[in-house]
């Protein structure tokens, strides 16, 4: 009985070994397929890139868009309309012939 007990350890053991490094190597793989950096995930950075993507573009038009009305508010080179249009919002002046229609938001 003593060496069947023996071959048992000795094939437990000899077993051991490969079943570890399997256990290590489907982890990495689970990782590597289902992890957060995993080829799963690829997908949801494609569609994250998009989002971001189309955010930058809108974001690069409202730079455009304030670079172009600020160059129009250059103080050697302003643009005339675009001053007396600041000045009537902002300061609420109005030339004593001219007619105020309130409008209705």
């Amino acid at each position: 009985m003593g060496g069947a007990a023996q071959k048992a350890t000795g094939m437990i053991r000899r077993m051991v070994w490969p079943a570890l490094s399997l256990v290590i190597i489907g982890t990495f793989a689970g990782h590597a397929v289902a992890g957060p950096n995993g080829l799963l995930a690829w997908g949801g950075y494609h569609r994250d890139m998009q989002q971001r993507k189309v955010e930058l573009a809108k974001l690069e038009a409202e730079r455009d868009r304030l670079k172009h009305r600020s160059a129009l508010l250059h103080p050697r080179k302003a643009d005339p309309d675009m001053a007396d249009e600041l000045v009537r919002r902002d300061l609420g002046l109005v030339r004593p012939d001219e007619v105020i229609v309130p409008l209705e938001d």
